[in-house]
């Protein structure tokens, strides 16, 4: 086969040189000139065609000749079989272009909307917290002082939060919260819980929010309950903030300082009334410190609640972090038109995680935060005016020892002035909790958490079992460190 290709190669070229330089016999030339020149032209315009056909061909011949396999010979006798074969470079054929691949982003775990022009403006995600467990307390929700705890024997659902988040435009980031519960009557119950704008692009470190959000109080308040340590809140927070934290609508302006480490002031101004500023103007009707509360107007901006805060984070080594922070929240309470109420915090957080650390684990971390509560209340009916002082803390150690799993333990404790006799929601009281948590993947979570509270003298102690499931569909926003 090759052989017969060369020969049709070869037959061709000699074909092209011979047409294109044998001049004509002397016999079969036109006397006339001009005859003999028109001969010629007509003759120059067939051998043209001619080589470009004898070309095309030879072009063919080459492809063929280039794509056809060379078959291995067969050994004449068993000499030529055991000689080894001689290696001759045969001459590769003309690489072709391989054409560009887009490379093309790998999907985000997120569900994610556009807008004109195809530009992403909204993440979605939902997470979902579900306990399960008993205690020996004959009033579990007397107990238990958090709106996301579990309350009741059998099944709890603690939190079912939708988030939606991004980008507004060059300016402005948005988010909003939206939380579905099941109150234990069997009831779903649904709370717009946060919705706000955050500016994206001011100098000198700068940033505004605005909206309803959580105040940014010490380092649990603004946290949401799928990214606590433990499965219920401390009691400090549920007796200074309520059940469902300190939040409110209004507007926050922080700065992060020009300095080596992290620092940052916040200054966050906000309504004093409802349901989520209970040590505050709170809703008329309940009671503070054994007062009822009284509707009371917005006269002056000292009718707002004002929170400063300030953290600053240090490195201490490769291996150690430090955060610690202060906080204040100041503003009127509803017992009367004078009344005032005052919190103060201090708060740190130490992490240990070594430079080899695999997906964050191993690591050792230690949260804790002191408050103290002043209230000025007024006078009403047979109690007179007076000014109560309580306080309350938290202390958690968390130990994540193997991927994915994490032991801790927290302990809390509220004291101070008595109010009402008859009112307990100002008792002392104290609660231990180990939990041992374990995280299948980053999208769940499997807590159990034992609690023992040792109540006033006139409450049995009780004892308390959770197990709590969470999932998260989506991409959540980062939590704060």
């Amino acid at each position: 086969m090759r052989r017969s290709t060369c020969a049709r190669i070869g037959v061709a070229l000699a074909l092209i040189v011979i047409s294109g330089a044998a001049p004509a016999r002397a016999d079969q030339q036109p006397a006339d000139p001009l005859e003999r020149l028109r001969a010629l032209e007509q003759r120059v315009e067939e051998l043209k065609q001619e080589n470009d056909t004898l070309r095309s061909e030879i072009e063919s011949l080459r492809h063929d000749f280039q794509a056809t396999p060379v078959p291995a010979a067969a050994p004449e006798s068993p000499e030529a079989a055991t000689t080894p074969p001689v290696e001759t470079e045969a001459t590769p054929p003309p690489a072709e272009p391989v054409p560009a691949i887009a490379e093309v982003p790998a999907p985000e775990p997120t569900t994610i909307v556009s807008g004109a022009g195809g530009k992403n403006f909204l993440n979605l995600s939902l997470d979902g917290l579900v306990a399960a467990g008993t205690s020996t307390a004959k009033d579990i929700q007397a107990l238990q002082v958090g709106g996301h705890d579990p309350t009741q024997r059998g099944f709890t659902v603690q939190n079912v939060e939708t988030v939606l988040e991004g980008a507004v435009d060059p300016y402005l980031r948005g988010q909003a919260n939206i939380v579905l519960q099941i109150t234990p009557e069997g009831e779903t119950s649904v709370e717009l819980e946060e919705v706000y704008a955050t500016t994206s692009s001011l100098p000198k470190g700068l940033q505004v929010k605005a909206g309803q959000f959580f105040t940014e109080f010490g380092r649990l308040n603004a946290q949401h309950p799928h990214s606590w340590d433990f499965v219920d809140q401390p009691l400090v927070n549920g007796r200074f903030f309520g059940p469902d934290g300190l939040r409110s609508v209004g507007a926050r302006v922080s700065w992060l300082m020009p300095t080596n480490f992290y620092s940052e002031a916040f200054l966050a101004v906000q309504n004093s009334q409802g349901e989520t500023a209970s040590s505050f103007r709170g809703v008329p009707g309940e009671t503070l410190f054994g007062r009822e509360i009284q509707q009371r107007e917005v006269a002056s901006v000292s009718d707002l609640l004002i929170t400063p805060h300030y953290a600053a984070s240090f490195d201490l080594s490769d291996t150690e972090t430090l955060l610690v922070g202060a906080s204040a929240a100041l503003g009127p309470n509803g017992t009367s038109d004078h009344g005032r109420t005052r919190i103060y915090g201090v708060d740190g957080f130490w992490k240990w995680k070594p430079t080899n650390a695999f997906r964050g684990f191993p690591f050792v971390k230690v949260q804790g935060e002191f408050m103290q509560r002043r209230a000025s209340v007024g006078a009403v009916d047979s109690l007179a005016a007076a000014t109560f002082r309580d306080r309350g803390g938290y202390l958690q150690v968390n130990w994540g020892y193997k991927a994915g799993r994490i032991v801790g333990l927290r302990f809390d404790r509220v004291s101070g002035d008595r109010g009402d006799p008859a009112d307990d929601a100002l008792a002392p009281r104290w609660r231990i909790s180990p939990a041992l948590t374990w995280f299948p993947t980053e999208f769940s979570k499997l807590r159990l958490q034992y609690n023992y509270d040792k109540r006033s003298p006139f409450q049995d102690d009780a004892h308390s079992l959770w197990l709590q499931l969470e999932f998260l569909l989506g991409a959540h926003a980062a939590h704060k460190f």
